[in-house]
């Protein structure tokens, strides 16, 4: 008999699951954009438009729905207009929040709508608060989105681009309690009700317009933005990093222990806390969820790997990192009716990156195969799900063992699990509630043979998905085997 028995309720629908829960985020950060993504016409390694074709590739089966771009803190120090018009004539200038290095602007604005097409991914632009001017963003806004006889839409034509970009979301500043200007939240309230109104909408592009939200607990941010201008904003930011150890004493990615794997788990689960005051805060001004509360940075942040530029932040990914994923994907499943987009930092070689790269190599990371595992949920309905998770306990705390989530789209039913002990497997007894229907069960499993497992690119499939035979359904309920520090996800399917 399962020790843990959970409910799922098929015709108990809790809202969409927006696909850009899914989405990712590329700064001009390390070896994210350079050499992770843009490695220019000339290079060797095969290229598309300079935009490499491994990661390409890589990228497209995840379904990538939404991309954010140039920051992070570089946004508030880029200038857009030194990364238009002919490469070799482009401004260079100094990336001073991130290692110092020259940063030669090869690519910019034209580069990063086209690697949003080849992703069929829908581009997120964040302006410029901190350093810029209101007439810098509008006229961005212009250059990109304005079919007409105008300054920027004619300068954007002898570029190279004769249509306008279609843009929906757009984000006037970023973190500006922090890097990007160290501003009070009323301050920051008033430059956001400025900034936007210039934030023009052309034709009939429309803009879905982001403000600068808080930093992890910081709910006076949010209160304050959400009194002065929630009117004038279509979504919300949330920051949240999850830091074992803490922001000055942070730990390295590799070789931890039970008890750094545990406080892991832990600190993943608070953003279930955050989302839920958040929005109880939001709620007070917008009691019909109609701003999305937008959690655009999101991940883990462990010591750069030794040897490296501490100022890249390139980390290793471990099974770690694959159950930070899981859990927070849930987190943004439950909260679906206020949660409308979610981030991943990021996109390649830097953070909690779903594909590493050194020179023409690379390979893909735990996380990347849970995001694969869990595409399922794009645009799916969340089901309501309820019943008993088991205890994972250390030194005198206790979380769920089992994190769960389940959706349907399309005739399916879709099941995704993890099990966050690291050293117990979990029996499970799901009961799925509001059908009749017969299913064929199907089931990917992501495990490893220790906790810190990682692909490198002398082994780059040390760690991948593998078919799961550890579950059986009868009678409408599914009995389910989850080994230690495991991700499962299952598809039901109605004969």
């Amino acid at each position: 008999m399962a020790d843990r028995k959970i409910v799922v309720h098929a015709d108990w629908s809790l809202g969409t699951i927006n696909k850009n829960i899914y989405g990712h985020f590329a700064e001009h950060l390390g070896r994210c954009i350079y050499e992770g993504l843009w490695v220019g016409e000339d290079s060797a390694i095969p290229n598309t438009k300079g935009i490499r074709n491994d990661v390409l590739e890589a990228l497209r089966k995840l379904n990538v729905p939404v991309l954010r771009w140039p920051g992070g803190c570089f946004a508030d120090e880029y200038h857009w207009k030194d990364g238009v018009g002919p490469r070799e004539s482009r401004k260079r200038m100094i990336n001073t929040h991130w290692g110092g290095v020259v940063e030669n602007n090869h690519f910019g604005t034209h580069e990063f709508f086209e690697l949003c097409e080849l992703l069929g991914a829908e581009p997120y632009i964040c302006g410029n608060v901190g350093s810029g001017t209101v007439q810098e963003m509008s006229e961005w806004v212009e250059y990109m989105t304005s079919g007409g006889d105008s300054p920027m839409a004619n300068w954007r034509r002898e570029n190279g681009r004769e249509k306008p970009w279609k843009l929906k979301y757009f984000g006037v500043g970023n973190e500006n309690w922090g890097c990007g200007g160290n501003m009070r939240p009323e301050h920051y309230a008033d430059l956001y009700r400025n900034y936007q109104t210039y934030v023009r909408q052309y034709g009939d592009n429309r803009l879905y317009k982001i403000a600068g939200g808080a930093n992890v607990d910081d709910y006076n941010w949010t209160d304050v933005l959400m009194r002065e201008a929630h009117w004038l904003m279509d979504g919300l930011s949330l920051h949240n990093y999850t830091i074992p150890g803490s922001w000055e004493n942070k730990r390295p990615a590799l070789g931890f222990d039970e008890r750094e794997w545990f406080e892991t788990m832990q600190k993943s689960l608070r953003m279930d806390e955050l989302i839920t005051r958040h929005s109880t805060i939001m709620d007070r001004y917008d009691p019909q969820k109609r701003v999305g509360l937008i959690v655009d940075e999101w991940g883990t942040w462990f010591l750069p790997e030794p040897g490296t530029n501490p100022g890249f932040l390139y980390q290793q990914n471990t099974m770690r990192d694959a159950l930070v994923a899981a859990i927070h994907l849930h987190v943004f499943h439950k909260h679906c009716d206020r949660v409308q987009m979610a981030n991943l930092a990021q996109m390649v070689n830097v953070l909690q990156a779903v594909v590493l790269t050194e020179g023409d190599k690379m390979l893909l990371t735990p996380t990347y195969h849970v995001l694969e595992m869990f595409k399922a949920h794009q645009n799916a309905e969340a089901l309501a799900v309820h019943g008993t998770f088991g205890e994972y306990e250390m030194d005198g705390a206790s979380l769920p063992q089992v994190s769960l989530s389940a959706s349907k789209k399309d005739g399916k039913l879709h099941i995704s699990l993890c099990n966050l002990s690291h050293a117990d497997a979990a029996d499970l007894q799901i009961e799925l509630r509001g059908t009749e229907a017969a299913y064929d069960c199907r089931g990917v499993i992501l495990a490893a043979d220790e906790i810190g497992a990682h692909n490198t690119f002398e082994q780059p499939e040390r760690v991948a998905p593998r078919p799961f035979e550890g579950a059986t359904l009868e009678g409408g309920k599914l009995q389910v085997r989850l080994p230690a520090a495991s991700v499962v996800a299952l598809s039901l399917e109605a004969r």
